[in-house]
């Protein structure tokens, strides 16, 4: 039996994720950017907490942890890699370590770029990845800690899932990613109609993640190196991937 994944919005564009084992009764949450929503949602449900799953150490990520763990007791999971600045860790990881939530193995991917050490949570079973500020919806996150190169093998470690994979990422950024992906790809049907689609979820204020890893290969430029109308666009033919991705990404710091 699949996770059951609930979308959490949090402060003013953040996204926590609950993954609930309806086999076990045993919930994790991805990401505690506040704690309010968490627990509301978790009360609600009638669900207890097991597991806290963090992906990098960025205030808004970690800054809820304190105060609900005060409510829900839980183990707190995050990458070995960043254990110095993340909040106290009571398992820590590494890429090709494995998590359960009950009956459900995850696998952790090294996702470093936006910053060192951030890690992603691959459940293959249910096919679901939390990607937190790595990979997201029409974008990836700024490259503050590494650099193209390092950002962009972590990318296609992530676009190498299968692609029915459901990308629960971080924050609410899918219009403004939108806007400047047309930048890149102006005659991409699939990216014309997607970002309709963006537009009139915001509208009714509906969440734009997750999404499908179908749909970020087909629109997504930080995804699309190799297609022509994102060479030519960026001026870049016959260069390689990773410095098609950067100037890409260069463009996207100066939107």
């Amino acid at each position: 039996m699949a996770l059951e994944i609930v979308t959490i919005p949090c402060l003013s564009d953040n996204y926590a994720y609950l993954a609930h084992d309806p086999a076990t009764g045993t919930t994790a949450v991805v990401d505690v950017p506040e704690a309010g929503p968490i627990s509301a949602e978790l009360t609600r449900r009638g669900w207890s907490l097991d597991l806290v799953l963090l992906t990098h150490h960025h205030w808004d990520h970690v800054d809820g942890l304190s105060a609900l763990l005060a409510d829900f007791p839980a183990k707190v999971v995050g990458a070995a890699a960043d254990a110095h600045r993340l909040p106290p860790l009571d398992i820590a990881l590494a890429e090709r370590d494995t998590i359960r939530i009950g009956d459900e193995v995850g696998h952790v991917i090294d996702v470093s770029g936006h910053t060192i050490g951030h890690i992603a949570y691959h459940f293959p079973a249910s096919n679901v990845a939390f990607t937190a500020d790595s990979l997201m919806a029409l974008g990836c996150g700024r490259i503050f800690e590494g650099d193209p190169e390092m950002m962009y093998e972590s990318l296609m470690k992530l676009a190498a899932l299968p692609p029915d994979t459901l990308i629960c990422s971080g924050h609410e950024y899918t219009q403004t990613n939108a806007k400047f992906a047309l930048t890149i790809e102006p005659g991409n049907s699939d990216l014309i109609s997607r970002s309709r689609a963006v537009d009139a979820a915001r509208a009714e204020g509906r969440p734009t993640v997750p999404s499908l890893l179908s749909e970020e290969l087909a629109t997504n430029p930080f995804l699309r190196s190799d297609a022509p109308e994102v060479r030519a666009t960026v001026g870049l033919p016959d260069a390689p991937a990773a410095q098609v991705f950067a100037e890409v990404r260069r463009r996207k710091d100066n939107f």
